[in-house]
């Protein structure tokens, strides 16, 4: 049985380091991290989000809207994995978040 790419459930990550040292530099970086959980990201570490797309057509769509929000200044990074290699993830201190666990669970309901 093949697998279409709509089926494959992938994880896409968004790290960024950005300038915080003014104010208008902070409320910059926290409109950027609103936007990313407005778009279905949940915070795995402060600056490091994720994000679960059913199908490249969704982590496509994730990426284009991304680049419309980044802010002018920071690093900003994207990296797609699939579902199977984000579940190979090792966690040498803590655990997964409730959210991490149960975000391709919530995908299937849909």
């Amino acid at each position: 049985m093949s697998v279409k790419g709509d089926d494959i459930f992938m994880r896409l990550f968004v790290f960024f380091d950005l300038p915080v040292t003014q104010k208008k530099q902070r409320k910059i970086a926290t409109r950027f991290r609103k936007q990313l959980l407005n778009e279905g990201f949940i915070m795995l570490q402060f600056s490091v989000y994720c994000r679960t797309c059913r199908g490249q057509d969704i982590v496509d769509r994730e990426i284009r809207r991304i680049k419309q929000i980044i802010p002018p200044e920071g690093n900003v990074r994207i990296l797609q994995v699939t579902d199977k290699q984000y579940g190979g993830m090792l966690f040498l201190v803590g655990k997964p978040e409730k959210e991490e666990i149960i975000g391709c669970e919530q995908l299937l309901l849909f």
